[in-house]
């Protein structure tokens, strides 16, 4: 049987048997929220801004969305004041069952709220939303078939006007042989998000490339129990391909975005506090506990912020207001 990529994704991810419904992330590869709990203090200082920025509300929004496990948001509602987490509504986003040891106070959804005040985060999201693959031939684009079972591939037919529309304004293709992925989908994903912030941030965090950068090849990429594997879209591993993070941004500002920043997850904690600097020799004779600590801090703050790394992620930021501050 062969399929469009973003057919196979939807169903090797979401479907019956779909990876995300079955494995969690933590089992397959390694994510900021994972690595340490940095992150989610970073982000807790960004929820602080913003909350202040709405001048401090009865109710403050928090959204996680492609929550996974749930350790983004309760992450940070830990790190927060315990004043701002009196008045947070917690929302996590995820098509998975719900984790068994999740806070009763977090919401656990398919979609996000219909209206949002306060901070949305997609951390790794944009990434798993599926898409199809063009391939340039003499003739044009031709959207590449995949046969689920095996990861074998065919050319199809030609993508439809609008996927067209996409390429030749995102991604075009100047040879043949070179491919590209049609980031519309996720345009689309991301848009629904942003029309649903009445008032706030909007942060999502990827894979990225950005206009003039791409791979001319692709990104397409498998991956379970921690190692890259042939992306065969059977269900068994994650799909993955990066993300055209200024094309989403195009589409944020059409669904009424009005502040834009578009940086690297390095530039973005290092704005939030986060610097890796380790701590001074002197800490290890007056205080060793101290030290090992900070040193261990440090260690887990550069990785978050290694530019060939974690740091090289993409973190697009957007609100609705103009009046909005960010960190970022």
């Amino acid at each position: 049987m062969w399929l469009t990529w973003r057919a196979a994704m939807e169903r090797a991810l979401y479907g019956e048997r779909g990876f995300y419904l079955h494995e969690r992330p933590s089992g397959h590869f390694r994510t900021s929220v994972g690595a340490s709990p940095v992150f989610a203090e970073a982000l807790s200082r960004e929820l602080v801004a913003v909350d202040h920025a709405l001048g401090r509300p009865p109710a403050v929004d928090l959204v996680d969305i492609g929550a996974g496990e749930g350790m983004l948001a309760t992450g940070i509602m830990a790190a927060v004041p315990p004043e701002l987490r009196a008045r947070l509504r917690v929302t996590a986003v995820d098509l998975a069952p719900r984790p068994a040891r999740l806070p009763e106070e977090v919401v656990w959804a398919e979609t996000p709220p219909e209206e949002i005040h306060g901070l949305v985060v997609a951390n790794e999201w944009l990434d798993n939303v599926p898409v199809d693959i063009a391939e340039q031939t003499p003739q044009g684009p031709r959207l590449v078939q995949v046969d689920p079972a095996t990861g074998e591939e065919r050319l199809g037919e030609s993508p439809d006007e609008a996927d067209l529309a996409w390429l030749a304004r995102w991604w075009p293709m100047r040879a043949a042989g070179g491919r590209a992925e049609i980031g519309r989908p996720r345009d689309e994903a991301w848009a629904s998000v942003i029309v649903r912030l009445a008032r706030g941030q909007a942060i999502a965090i990827d894979y990225a490339h950005l206009s003039g950068e791409r791979p001319p090849y692709g990104t397409l990429a498998g991956y379970r129990d921690g190692a890259a594997v042939a992306p065969v879209p059977d269900g068994s591993c994650d799909i993955t391909a990066h993300v055209a993070l200024d094309a989403c941004a195009a589409a944020g500002e059409r669904a009424g975005a009005v502040a834009t920043t578009l940086t690297t997850q390095r530039a973005a904690l290092r704005a939030l506090g986060v610097t890796g600097e380790r701590p001074p020799a002197e800490l290890a004779r007056t205080d060793p506990s101290g030290y090992l600590r900070a040193l261990a801090r440090a260690s887990e703050e550069a990785e978050l912020i290694a530019p060939d790394g974690l740091g090289g992620f993409g973190w697009l930021a957007q609100s609705r207001l103009q009046e909005m501050p960010t960190s970022l």
